[in-house]
């Protein structure tokens, strides 16, 4: 008797423990009998019935879940391929239609990866780059002056380096274009998308050198550019330098004549005082100028052939022979 009672309060607590349930804040619950739902979707939290190994109990989840898909290659406006990364949130507002349609998050998923990868396609390839990368309209960028000197002379400012492309959207609009359109097909499947944003942006892998290349190119433009000024400024202060070196050389050059010039007019002024004293004086000034005039023009190999009445052979014939007894110093005195 005691056996029976123990089976048949066990059959029993089996029993009620197949007909209650738990709902968590963060779930909802589906019941299906032989898999068709049944009753409207419990929402509220709590301790809940059903009948018991009829009724089956499927949970959704009411949280915000993430969604993050895989990079995608896809053409811009301007025939440009970029390797798009974007991620969004969605909840599950309607678990009934969701059930139906997707029955768990995995295909849910899926379809979120069909429905944003096709609107994020659509919207890069009505835009150019500049508008999917780009965030704000009319921003002002920090210029360098040395780089748009151009500018100022009333030049195309989109060929101005360090000026910025116009826009007419930019990569907010961008995303909320797709948002718009994917948000309205995901209504269908009891979701709700919540937000979408790009996660990275980048050049197809295949155009990448190119990009990079054309960057490179660009670059090397700038630094010619500066190069070529510089070159021309460092000519320009070398000619300065070589004018002003050339007039301070002939200024000093004159100066040192005119000194040169008033010190022999002085000295001439000098000698001829000296001389004129008296006609001894005058002789003996004559005397050592033609001294001086033969030792600059005799030298131990010089042969000179004069006349008599030669101006340098008068001392010369004034001049006595040598003694006979006369010996020569030794050479080294």
């Amino acid at each position: 008797m005691n056996r029976l009672l123990l089976v048949l309060a066990g059959l029993l607590a089996f029993v009620l423990f197949n007909a209650f349930y738990t709902v968590g804040e963060a779930q909802q619950v589906i019941l299906t009998q032989f898999g068709k739902p049944v009753k409207e979707p419990v929402t509220e939290a709590g301790l809940k019935m059903k009948i018991p190994f009829i009724q089956e109990v499927n949970r959704i989840d009411k949280r915000v879940l993430p969604w993050d898909g895989s990079p995608s290659d896809m053409p811009t406006k301007d025939k440009l391929y970029i390797s798009v990364d974007l991620f969004a949130r969605w909840r599950i507002v309607e678990p009934l239609p969701y059930f139906l349609r997707l029955r768990d998050e995995r295909s849910a998923l899926s379809r979120l990866d069909d429905i944003l990868g096709s609107e994020t396609r659509n919207a890069v390839a009505k835009h150019e780059l500049i508008e999917i990368v780009r965030t704000t309209k009319g921003r002002v960028p920090l210029k360098d002056p040395t780089l748009v000197e151009g500018a100022a002379d009333g030049a195309d400012t989109n060929n101005v380096v360090g000026s910025l492309v116009p826009i007419q959207k930019g990569r907010v609009l961008v995303e909320q274009e797709i948002y718009k359109a994917a948000a309205e097909k995901l209504k269908v499947f009891g979701v709700e998308l919540l937000d979408i944003r790009f996660k990275r942006i980048n050049y197809n892998a295949s155009v990448e050198p190119k990009i990079y290349e054309r960057m490179i190119s660009e670059r090397r433009q700038i630094a010619e550019r500066f190069r070529s000024e510089g070159n021309g400024e460092a000519a320009r202060i070398r000619g300065n330098m070589t004018r002003d070196l050339n007039r301070i050389q002939s200024e000093a050059y004159r100066q040192v004549e005119d000194i040169r010039g008033k010190g022999d007019s002085e000295a001439t002024a000098i000698y001829a005082k000296a001389y004129n004293q008296s006609q001894a004086a005058a002789d003996f000034y004559a005397f050592t100028r033609t001294l001086d005039a033969y030792q600059a023009v005799m030298t131990p190999d010089t042969s000179l052939i004069l006349s008599t009445d030669s101006d340098i052979f008068r001392l010369l014939k004034g001049t006595s022979a040598l003694p006979e007894t006369y010996t020569a110093p030794p050479s080294g005195d």
